[in-house]
Parts: C-alpha cells; sequence; structure tokens
C-alpha cells in the first residue's frame, strides 16, 4: 500500500507536470507538432502520441500490483509503434484530446494504489519498478518527453521530486543496458551508482537528465573520460 499522503503529492505532482506539457502541446501548430524531437528518429506529434499512448498502457502496471497478475503493457514492441504511428497521424486537435484524456484516465487509476497491493514489484520492460513508484514512472515520462519537445520550457521547470524520479528513470535503463560503470553524484546530494560505480559523474539534477536520457554532455564533469551511453 502507498501511503496516503505520499499518493496524494504523488498525483499533485503528476498533475502540475502534465498541466505543463499540456499548455505546451496547445502552443504548437500542426506544423510544428510535425518537426523533429529531442527524441531520435520521432516527431514532437510522435512524441505526445507516446505519452498518450503510455498513459493508458501504464495502468496494466497498476493491474499487476492490485492483482498479483503479470501484465504485459503491448503485445510486441511492433504493435506498440504502429500505435504511436497511428495516434501521431491524428488532426491536431484529436491527438491533444487523446494525450489529455490518457493522462486524466491513468491519475483516475492510480487511486486504486491506496489499497492493499498484491506485489511489491513489477517489471517494465525489464526494469524492476517498485509497485509504490508507479506513479513517479508516469512523472518521469512526462518530464523527459516535456524536455523532447524542444520548446522554450526546460527541465528546471519540473519540481526538484520530478527531476529526481526522471533521473531514475534514466538510472534503471542505462543499468539494464550495461553502461559503464559510474558513480552520479548530483549538486542537489543525490547519489546512484551503476555497474561498479568506477567513474565519478557530477552534475546537477537536470544535467544528468540531458545526459543519461539524451546524450548532452555540456553540463556533466567526470573523473575522466565522459563515457558514451547506451541509447535508449
Amino acid at each position: 500500500m502507498i501511503n496516503t499522503a505520499r499518493l496524494h503529492s504523488d498525483l499533485s505532482r503528476l498533475n502540475r507536470e502534465t498541466a505543463m506539457m499540456s499548455a505546451t502541446i496547445e502552443t504548437l501548430s500542426t506544423e510544428e507538432m510535425a518537426a523533429a524531437s529531442l527524441c531520435e528518429g520521432w516527431s514532437r506529434a510522435q512524441v505526445i502520441a507516446h505519452l498518450a499512448s503510455n498513459g493508458r498502457s501504464l495502468v496494466k502496471l497498476i493491474d499487476w500490483a492490485t492483482s498479483g497478475e503479470p501484465q504485459e503493457l503491448y503485445a510486441s514492441r511492433e504493435a506498440r509503434d504502429a500505435e504511436i504511428d497511428e495516434l501521431a497521424a491524428l488532426p491536431r486537435e484529436e491527438l491533444v484530446k487523446k494525450f489529455q484524456d490518457a493522462a486524466a484516465y491513468f491519475a483516475e487509476q492510480c487511486e486504486r494504489l491506496s489499497g492493499e497491493l498484491a506485489v511489491e514489484e513489477v517489471d517494465l520492460h525489464g526494469k524492476i519498478i517498485p509497485a509504490t513508484s508507479i506513479v513517479a514512472l508516469r512523472i518521469s515520462e512526462v518530464v523527459i518527453h516535456h524536455h523532447d519537445l524542444d520548446t522554450a520550457w526546460t527541465i528546471e521547470e519540473a519540481d526538484p521530486d520530478s527531476q529526481e524520479n526522471a533521473v531514475e528513470a534514466a538510472v534503471r535503463t542505462m543499468r539494464v543496458k550495461n553502461a559503464p560503470g559510474m558513480t552520479l553524484v548530483t549538486e542537489e546530494g543525490d547519489e546512484w551508482v551503476i555497474g561498479d560505480g568506477a567513474l565519478k559523474v557530477r552534475s546537477d539534477r537536470e544535467g544528468l537528465i540531458e545526459w543519461l536520457a539524451r546524450g548532452q554532455a555540456r553540463h556533466i564533469e567526470a573523473d575522466g573520460p565522459i563515457p558514451v551511453l547506451p541509447s535508449w
């Protein structure tokens, strides 16, 4: 069970991050949505479509946590990609509504996490996620992909706890992808270890998100050569 106060705090942050991203999306024209994002190979529309799809698919993790029955988020990677492409091809207004409806549906379903949980952990593509961190997982998706839209919004505008959620999600991915051994230390006092932790890497949370998620090392300092990271 998630402490009710924590759940409502997490949902409040999720609503804040989602509202900011929704405001950004509303400013984009059809032409601007078709432009490339920072997520390699995806347009802005595909990033928005991914979050619309993701908002509904992550509910399966809530099903898993509350029932104990393992769930597959998608039938296959091909099925996931096809759904994203289908959503991205929708007229602008329809895509925006799909994003908003999926966000509302996910937040509504999260209330189920306030009851007894059947399992302590769930599996997201090989990444083990505490069942109590499903809301934080969605927050990380929204923050990272808001950054991917490459607009006037910056990661600095995200809540500090949301930035921490995003770094944690990126660290999980790096561990699964066998990134070089590193100890990540932030100006905010966080520390994460990947692999053997051999190389000390320093930045603030925003800098780590940019680097771990998208390979942008402009704010990274290390006690040695900055390694090339596996792509997402």
